[in-house]
């Protein structure tokens, strides 16, 4: 891992040694200016990761080294040193977009460490949120370009920077967990952690503990205090992914937290305030799911405040042509691979396909046809799907008269998983049963590991 690099500018060489000393203890890359001038020129060459100026300096003092190293490299954080006494000229550079700055004194080193410390894991945090908004931006186009894709994407910025709980719907694979993140990343809580739980896979006894934590002896394994999911996501956001799928005792667990915005601790007497924004998915009509008496209904009104839904694929077919163009660029470059497109056939074979799978499945039809094309076109024949009426036809035979209705629920819940590729959540859409039920069938079957399955 490259160390950071770091640069000291002050015209006083003792003082300047003595900082450069203490930060390449701190295992830091350390280059030192002795005015402002050198310090741009060395600037203008190489990349650092901080700057650490003293005030007062001949030819240049800190603010305008200041001003100027904005404009060569805005984003690199700026720590500065003042004499005592000093704090209202340290204040002005603040406003002008300092870091921080210290005063000389007899605890200066220490007091600079630990702020070289936290600005560079500012700076990181500034670094990865920008990282993860390029990369955002870039896979809006692999969710369509559609006038109700617009819609979607005009939705997430009026309630991004509300605290408004959102409840974003739709069937796997529309790209639902992309919203979410996009929700979070135009927010101004986008500083702050963004944590995902899949509420399909957290397990029946430990709910409250994964969500809320415990206190060291709350219940028999628990060695040590555990924060849960909702005090990681604070300050941030906390994404509830496929909602439908939380047993209402945890359901009443999560409307007091979010009626009275704070937790409790498994074993814990104190109730513990967060500071959390709340977005949930799910692919299953919670209306329907109220009326079935598995959903709570007080609970459905408090997620239900802002809602996006995402429409399928196959309501959108004019948007296949350019996803599957966005994935072929994509797997070309993350291959090493030069296929030059599609041949003559192969986009209408996909605007036909219904794509039970929605992006999700084209996305990975086009990486393997990559895959196995590596150059040239991508012929239509590539292409292998299975049909509806291959589905349901029973080719194998396997369905025999005496046969125990456990035997042909297992048959068909394996075949169903075939059919999608190993995807429990589909398939238990498809099967008309929970995850959570499906999950519970395959471990009685210890059939788990037959099947590559994944829960999307």
């Amino acid at each position: 891992m490259d160390r950071k690099k770091i640069l000291v500018v002050d015209d006083n060489e003792l003082f300047r040694d003595s900082i450069a000393d203490m930060l390449i203890r701190q295992n830091f890359d350390v280059v030192q200016a002795p005015d402002g001038r050198s310090a741009l020129n060395e600037a203008s060459q190489r990349r650092f990761d901080l700057v650490i100026s003293d005030m007062k300096m001949p030819y240049m003092s800190g603010i305008e080294l200041l001003d100027k190293m904005k404009q060569v490299v805005p984003d690199v954080p700026f720590l500065i040193i003042t004499a005592f006494g000093a704090v209202e000229t340290a204040v002005e550079a603040m406003k002008k977009g300092a870091y921080d700055f210290i005063q000389k004194s007899d605890t200066l080193m220490r007091e600079l460490e630990l702020t070289v410390i936290r600005a560079l894991q500012y700076q990181t945090l500034v670094d990865e949120n920008r990282r993860l908004k390029t990369a955002l931006n870039g896979k809006w186009t692999s969710i369509g370009k559609t006038a109700a894709m617009e819609e979607v994407r005009a939705m997430v910025a009026r309630v991004a920077d509300s605290r408004s709980t959102v409840l974003i719907t739709g069937e796997s694979g529309t790209g639902k967990e992309l919203i979410a993140r996009s929700i979070h990343f135009q927010s101004r809580r986008n500083h702050g952690p963004f944590v995902k739980v899949n509420c399909a896979a957290l397990p029946d006894g430990l709910i409250e503990s994964e969500l809320f934590g415990h206190e060291k002896g709350a219940f028999t394994g628990a060695i040590m205090q555990k924060r849960g999911k909702f005090e990681a996501a604070s300050g941030g956001t906390l994404l509830l992914d496929e909602i439908g799928e939380l047993p209402m005792a945890g359901q009443a667990k999560l409307l007091r937290a979010l009626q009275e915005r704070e937790i409790h601790k498994v074993g814990g007497d104190q109730p513990i305030e967060v500071d959390v924004r709340i977005v949930v998915t799910t692919n299953r009509k919670l209306e329907e799911e109220v009326g079935r008496g598995n959903f709570r209904e007080d609970l459905y009104y408090r997620l239900n405040v802002m809602r996006i839904h995402l429409p399928t694929l196959r309501d959108r077919r004019e948007d296949i042509p350019s996803l599957a163009d966005h994935f072929l660029k994509r797997y070309n470059e993350e291959n090493g691979f030069s296929v030059e497109g599609f041949a003559e056939g192969c986009l209408d074979t996909l605007v036909r396909h219904p794509w039970p799978g929605n992006i999700r499945e084209l996305e990975n039809a086009i990486e393997r046809s990559v895959v196995l094309t590596r150059t040239g076109k991508i012929r239509p024949d590539i292409f292998q799907f299975v049909s509806p009426a291959d589905f349901g036809r029973d080719d194998s035979g396997n369905l025999e008269a005496g046969m125990t209705v456990g035997e042909a629920e297992k048959q068909l819940i394996m075949k169903t998983l075939s059919h999608c590729g190993g995807n429990r959540t589909r398939a238990a859409d498809m099967l008309g049963i929970s995850i959570r039920t499906l999950r519970n069938k395959l471990n009685e079957y210890h059939s788990v590991k037959e099947l590559d399955l994944v829960e999307a």
